[in-house]
Order: C-alpha cells, then structure tokens, then sequence
C-alpha cells in the first residue's frame, strides 16, 4: 500500500493552484449539501511524523464554512483516557447529523503504536482492529461518512523536515521523541503501518496521499473528499426515493422463553428483609474492591410496565456508596440525541474504570417500542442485534462486567398494579396513557421481547429473567444475581 506510492509531482505548479482552488469551490457547494441531508461526517489524518497534518487540514477547512466542522488533535491515551473504553474518547466526538469532524491523529494512533512496540499482530492488538472496524462499520451502516487518510513521505524527506523544525524556535515544539524513533527505524514504522492499514482497509478505504509535495497533496486530500461528499450525497438522495417502508413486527421467532416464567415463585416478608441487608452490605463491600481493581460494573434493567424496576435499583443502591454509581433512567431521544448513532447516548454513558452504571431501560429500545410503534425500519432493528452484541462485547473487552434483567410478570398482575397505582392520590402519578396504550400491544411486544432474548443472550452478557410477580421474590434475585457476577469477576 505505502510502497506503490510515488514521491513526485506531477502537475505545474500553476495547474496544481488552478485545480486545487476549482475543487475547493465544489467541495464548499457539496458541504451545504451534507448539511442539508443530514449526513455526519468523520475525516482523519494518519502519517508520518512531519508529514504536514496540521498544514494540510488548513488547507482542506480553508474554504469551508466553519460554523459547519470541529477539529480535534488527539494524542495517545494519558492518565484517565485507560479508565474508559478503548474507543470511548471517539466515540463521545462522532458528529451530529450535517456537521463534519476533523482528526489530527484518531483511534488509529494508539494502534500504529503498539503494533510498532510489539514488533507483530498479538491479541490485544487483533483485538484493536476488530473494535475499530466494528466502529467504522456501525456508523457506515448508519449513514455516517468516515475518510481515512494516511499521510506519507520518504526517510529523506522526514529527516529534513524534522531537522527544519528544530531549527526554529517557534516550531520546534512540534517534534515529537517518536517522530525521531520512526526516522531512525523507518521501515521498522513501515512494515508496521502497512499491516494495520491492510487489516482495516473495509468499507472505509485508505488513501494513502504523498506529501511529498505539499501543493499536489493538497488538491489530492480536497478533490478526493469532495468526490467522497458527492458520491455520499447521491447514496443519499437515492435512498430517499426508495426509502424503505417500515414494517412492524413483521416476523416472529420459535421461542417460548417468557413461557417458561413461573409467576407463582415468592418468598416470606421476614426471610425477604434478612436476606436483603445482608446482600446489601456485600455489595457494599464488593463495590469497594471493584473500585480498588478498577473494574466497572454495567447493570440493565428492562421489563413490563410496573414489573417493578424502579424498586429493584432502589434496592441495589441503597447501601452503596454514592460517589461510585450513577443511575441512567433512559426515555426517548431528545433532539440532541436524535442527531446521533443511537448508540452514541449509551456510549457517553459508560462507567469509568472502578464505577457502577445502572440503566433504567436502555439501547435494548431499538429492539423493543421502537420496532413494535415503528419508530425504526426492519433493516434497522434487525441490525441491531449485532450492534448491540458488538457494542457489550467491547464493554466486556475493557474489563467490565455486565447483567442485564428483564423483569417478567404476568398480564394479569401487571393490571393489579395499573389499578393499584391509579387507585392510590400517592402513586398515581407512576401510571400514564402510554403505560394501557403499551398493555395493549402485549401482544405485539412478547414476539419483541422474546426475540431480544433469544439473539442478545450471550456468554459474555447473558439475560437474566426475574419472575416478578413477587417483588421480594425479585428484588433478591436481581441482588444475588448482582453479587454473585461480580464475585466471579473480582
């Protein structure tokens, strides 16, 4: 990939001028465009050190309009970056719909880096590139734009680029002790990069750019995101004319998990109250040590209305440390959120190394009211199996341990409780027109629930079903079931 690249000019200078300022004029008229259709774009610069990143971003964003993009420099992880997700710093800068996010350095840094001090392909790095192409591949499939280049120049011209630099007072700062180590083991660098860049060449390729010369690099990084931004904005309006009609609930699957739910388990009110403060304080104790191994600890609850999800992670915080835990009660997007991958709201939301996260429903929703009321199309909920998988997996990867409950109850005690609530001046605020227009789509929600069940169980994040008609009954469970998880882990 890199040794095909051929460091020369090809053009006059003044044909190079010309061109360079023709596609900067389409590339602004193509910017308008993607903001108008909404597509959120990412554009990343990798290269040698001194291969003129920062010059050629300015060049790229001079015609641009800059209310319309952000530029963000990155540097390898410091301190409390290793306390999240390997991914989780990008995660959290993937932008909004019609906005363009430029890179100085991306998720690709960290990667080139270890490959270079492992000197092969180990797991941990294997295990880097599949998060990162599970990354690309999720917002690609969602309508995000991802440009990747890699900026590269000859051993000779870096050692004189980097020799200029130091002999400025004002520049020399931008040397870096690594820029010195890729020099001095050029092709140590080389065979580095070009391993990384074959495993992550997908859908969002590589160009691969000779700065050599600044000039034509720069008409080459303008024209080929311009040619990226028309080709984005043909897929899209393409789309629209053949916009897919949303389906609901168009398919069942051959399970009968909720079926096997024994509703009549219960348990004595006085065995219930030993039994929950003794669990309390081992949870207690037990977020004390995940705090000292820094191990984070995702728990997520989903269920029917009134299942009792509320009581459940009162129970479980009760005791716990308050400076360790944040409860996330998840309702429908807000615009802010509605301008993102719907993931992007729960990834924000990943506890730090050491910490607790509770959701109160969570991304499990694109699988669950937003297929069943239609708020997301067949491709999209049918997808999300994966992405949710994918997305627990590299929670999971990072060292956290995650639990998941579905609170069960049957249809019968769910509509003791509506009346329960509604009966009662205290409570009745907990029970609202959505909660019996949702009891009427029992129906259609059960195939939903037992499909999440069925495709999202897995080894690394298995379900737990809790019979809830009981809610001592329950609340132990999802408490033992708590302790016992991070007992394992710890």
């Amino acid at each position: 990939m890199l040794e095909n690249v051929r460091f020369q000019v090809e053009k006059e200078d003044k044909q190079v001028k010309a061109l360079y300022e023709k596609e900067s004029m389409r590339l602004s008229e193509l910017q308008r465009k993607i903001k108008e259709l909404n597509i959120p774009v990412m554009i990343i610069f990798e290269g040698w050190g001194a291969a003129g990143k920062g010059t050629l971003i300015n060049e790229l964003i001079r015609t641009l309009d800059p209310r319309g993009f952000n530029v963000f420099t990155t540097h390898l992880p410091q301190g409390e970056d290793r306390y999240w997700p390997f991914l989780y710093r990008f995660w959290i800068k993937t932008p909004a719909r019609g906005r363009i996010n430029i890179f100085d350095h991306s998720w690709y840094d960290e990667l080139f880096e270890d490959c270079v001090t492992q000197g092969k392909i180990n797991r941990r790095i294997l295990s880097m590139v599949d998060d990162i192409n599970v990354f690309e591949k999720q917002l690609y499939e969602n309508g995000e734009l991802i440009i990747k280049f890699f900026l590269h120049i000859s051993q000779e011209e870096q050692k004189k680029r980097i020799k200029s630099l130091l002999r400025s007072q004002s520049e020399k700062w931008k040397v870096e002790e690594r820029d010195l180590k890729q020099n001095e083991n050029y092709e140590h660098y080389m065979m580095a990069f070009e391993r990384i860049m074959e495993k992550t060449d997908t859908q969002n390729r590589w160009n691969v750019i000779s700065s050599q010369d600044r000039k034509t690099a720069a008409l080459q990084i303008v024209r080929t995101v311009a040619s990226e931004f028309e080709q984005a904005v043909s897929g899209r309006e393409a789309s629209a004319r053949m916009k897919e009609n949303i389906v609901i609930n168009s398919e069942t699957v051959n399970s009968a998990i909720l079926d096997s739910t024994d509703h009549t388990l219960s348990i004595p009110e006085k065995e219930y109250k030993k039994e929950l403060k003794d669990l309390q304080m081992e949870l207690r104790e037990i977020q004390n040590r995940m705090y000292l191994k820094r191990i984070p600890l995702v728990i997520v609850f989903e269920g029917w209305d009134a299942a009792g999800k509320g009581g459940n992670i009162k129970r479980i915080t009760q005791e716990l440390d308050p400076r360790g835990y944040e409860v996330i009660p998840v309702a429908a997007p807000k615009d802010a959120e509605r301008e993102h991958y719907y993931l992007w709201r729960f990834w924000i939301k990943v506890p730090k190394a050491g910490h607790i996260a509770i959701f109160d429903r969570s991304w499990y929703g694109r699988v669950l009211v937003e297929r069943v009321e239609g708020f997301c199309s067949v491709q999209e909920y049918k997808r999300a199996y994966k992405e949710i998988n994918d997305f627990e997996s590299q929670l999971v990867n990072y060292g956290a341990t995650v639990v998941k409950f579905w609170l069960d109850i049957s249809k019968e005690e769910q509509l003791k409780r509506f009346n329960d609530r509604q009966n009662d001046p205290g409570r009745s605020w907990k029970i609202t027109d959505e909660d019996w227009r949702n009891r009427e789509k029992w129906d259609l929600y059960k195939p939903a629930v037992e499909e999440m069940l069925l495709r999202t169980s897995t080894s690394y994040a298995p379900w737990t079903v809790v019979e809830s008609d009981d809610k001592y009954y329950a609340r132990l469970k999802t408490l033992r079931t708590v302790v016992q998880s991070m007992k394992k882990k710890i």
